[in-house]
């Protein structure tokens, strides 16, 4: 009988305690003029929830309190705002005080120099630096053509009779056009790069707490590793004096280049290249291959596209830039597939002064999560918002409108988006001329915070004809 009062006093002092501490944090955020909301736990927030539940979190706090609430969320306060107005509005004013706010942990892995990280003057000229690499020029005349070398011989042998992991494919894909891109192909140095390149992936997204065995503590020690690989590589370029025909050979040539970046500054925009093009170009390819096989009538007319644009070329003759400007419906598959698997579900802004925002006061150093999310899932501006219908962006106005924000908006949209297009379109072009495939076995799918298959994509490849 004692065991079981001694039991029941001890679980009436931990709701005790954990009711306290919930009050606690409560009363440490409730300020004049915010917005109503949650704060959840002192340090950890409601982080669990929101890395666990989603979109249905996001959902239920709306339900509660509108459309811009409070919350505290991978270790920091912040303001959540779903309004497509009001997210328009602080994407586009910058300069009035809403610069970058990325968590701690990306800023940390990322590193601090990042473009994404930056404002103001910085911004423009990192923004700059990188544009010069991305250029429509770039990409026709020197990066379009390393592409599709890497394409044929990526995807050369997927139709041996096997399984294949699509995820994991595509993946291996990304990663290593990214590295070959850059400059960092020499096999020696990618099979120790692309290990700690994705321990890098997952500490990004994770709070940052720096304890042994977590994701922020393996993915800051992978950002030290791969310091040390870049930096041994540009010191070994320097020494050679050799010429280097890539991203990291542009970046060095301080000569020709008018963007002059430091060496920390170029290693940190090299990471911040590979980090969002791996994310995008992956996540990308592997869904819209999903809902190829799932929409037959898109496969057609996709296929239809290539098959024309293949005929008109010998077998070993490269996609060039004309060809890519004839795949119209390629551009609305992938716009599509971004759109409905949602690869970026949202933007991070931080005040640098108290201001008034949406009728609410908002504190100096609070985070302000630009959900753009549920705006790609809205039936006012894209009917029939669950269907898989890439007809829909052939109307190029679509692709032009203020609340397109799949590859960010204002100053902020992605300088690689272009690239990123032309990396899924050379792909999608030498997969669907040369290749059949079928599911295997119905994968589960996770569309947050990462979209994922978390036991694998499997497919059975096999020839076209």
């Amino acid at each position: 009988m004692a065991v079981y009062i001694f039991l029941a006093l001890g679980a009436v002092l931990v709701l005790c305690v954990c009711t306290a501490l919930l009050r606690w944090n409560e009363v440490r955020y409730m300020k004049r003029g915010l917005p109503p909301g949650t704060m959840g736990w002192p340090v950890f927030g409601e982080t669990t929830e929101f890395l666990k539940q989603g979109p249905n979190f996001m959902k239920n706090q709306s339900a509660r309190y509108g459309s811009f609430f409070k919350s505290h969320i991978l270790g920091c306060p912040t303001i959540v705002s779903m309004d497509p107005e009001v997210n328009r509005y602080i994407l586009m004013n910058e300069a009035k005080g809403l610069v970058p706010g990325y968590p701690q942990s990306m800023l940390d892995i990322l590193g601090k120099r990042n473009i994404a990280a930056v404002h103001g003057a910085s911004h423009k000229h990192m923004r700059g630096a990188l544009l010069a690499l991305v250029s429509p020029t770039m990409i026709r005349d020197q990066l379009l053509p390393k592409i599709d070398r890497f394409m044929r011989s990526h995807l050369a042998h997927w139709d041996d009779g096997s399984i294949i992991d699509l995820q994991d494919k595509t993946k291996q894909m990304a990663l290593l056009s990214s590295l070959m891109q850059i400059g960092i192909d020499c096999s020696s140095i990618s099979q120790q790069f692309i290990p700690e390149f994705f321990k890098l992936v997952l500490g990004t997204l994770s709070l940052p707490i720096d304890l042994p065995g977590t994701n922020y503590r393996r993915g800051f020690q992978a950002r030290k590793n791969i310091l040390g690989m870049l930096r041994k590589l540009i010191e070994e370029r320097r020494a050679s004096q050799e010429a280097h025909n890539d991203m990291l050979g542009s970046l060095m040539r301080s000569a020709d280049n008018k963007y002059q970046l430091n060496d920390e500054e170029i290693i940190d925009q090299i990471i911040t290249v590979m980090y969002s093009g791996y994310e995008t170009v992956s996540t990308t390819s592997m869904m819209a291959v999903k809902y190829l096989h799932d929409s037959p009538s898109v496969l057609h007319k996709l296929r239809e596209e290539h098959l024309g644009i293949r005929a008109k070329k010998r077998p070993e003759d490269p996609i060039d830039w004309e060809d890519l400007k004839a795949m119209p419906f390629t551009r609305a598959v992938i716009f599509e597939t971004s759109r409905l698997a949602t690869v970026v579900n949202g933007v991070l802004r931080k005040t640098t002064k108290d201001m008034e925002l949406n009728g609410f006061l908002i504190p100096k150093g609070w985070r302000i999560y630009v959900y753009t999310r549920e705006i790609n899932y809205n039936p006012r501006l894209y009917p029939d918002p669950l269907a898989f219908n890439p007809w829909r962006w052939l109307d190029k106005n679509v692709e032009c409108r203020n609340y397109n924000l799949i590859f960010g908006g204002g100053t902020r949209q992605c300088p690689g988006k272009e690239l990123g297009i032309a990396e899924i379109s050379t792909f999608l072009h030498y997969f669907v001329t040369r290749y059949r495939w079928e599911e295997i076995g119905g994968d589960k799918l996770m569309k947050f915070p990462r979209v994922e298959a978390p036991n694998g994509l499997h497919i059975r490849v096999s020839p076209s004809c």
